[in-house]
């Protein structure tokens, strides 16, 4: 098919399109969404916590988060207990159910099918391009991207240069787009940091009082955390 990578183990492609090709001709699927999705399930997880994605809040997820007796994230709003703000779960309980709604890495989490899934940030990259590889060698990386405003796919640069991240750590042959992927992480690695912070979701974040969920999320490899999605739960 044109346009699923055929002929190569490694494979990266955008949103939800991505996902439609490369799902079912991976071993294993790799959702990124650094800005803060990944980031947000990587911290949950590590202490203990279940992550339950959802698309977005309104009633469907209210609604959803009684069903599967999980407290209902809020979008980002400083003074929320529990949000898509990485900061705020820094303190999160073990065996919290939380259901996080998020426009773009719980719409990919849940569209990927029958393949194994599982979500990277930059603080994990590592640990997940290892536990992914334990499925096989056909990987499928899928940068989420954002939203512009009239609702089409805003390719994000956090997404990409965290799916080159995580493409550094995979054996295998890589196809054009993975490459590339791979070469944008290199190219910022030794300056990721500031990268973050000057790339325009970093930009918007830090204008809207987050810049601490910047600097969060561009940690590197500092955790063995591999999220993990297990009956539609990370």
């Amino acid at each position: 098919m044109t346009f699923d990578q055929s002929g190569f183990d490694v494979k990266c492609e955008w949103g939800e399109n991505g996902v439609r090709w490369l799902a079912p001709a991976s071993d294993a699927v790799i959702i990124v969404d650094a800005l803060s999705f990944s980031t947000c399930v990587e911290i949950a997880n590590s202490r203990g916590a279940i992550v339950f994605p959802c698309r977005w809040k309104d009633e469907s997820a209210e609604a959803f988060a009684a069903s599967v007796n999980a407290e209902l994230a809020s979008v980002r709003r400083a003074g929320d207990i529990y949000s898509l703000s990485p900061s705020s779960l820094i303190k999160i309980s073990a065996g919290t159910r939380l259901a996080l709604p998020s426009p773009n890495g719980s719409t990919l989490s849940l569209a990927t099918g029958n393949a194994p899934t599982l979500t990277a940030c930059f603080r994990n990259c590592r640990a997940v391009a290892m536990a992914a590889s334990k499925y096989g060698p056909r990987i499928g990386v899928i940068p989420s991207g954002e939203r512009w405003d009239d609702g089409s796919l805003r390719p994000a640069f956090e997404d990409w240069v965290c799916a080159g991240a995580i493409i550094s750590h995979l054996e295998g042959g890589l196809s054009p787009e993975a490459r590339a992927a791979l070469s944008a992480y290199l190219s910022v690695k030794s300056d990721l940091g500031q990268m973050l912070k000057q790339c325009g979701s970093g930009r918007e974040l830090i204008e809207r009082g987050f810049e601490r969920d910047v600097e969060i999320a561009s940690e590197l490899d500092i955790s063995e955390c591999a999220p993990t999605l297990v009956n539609r739960a990370y």
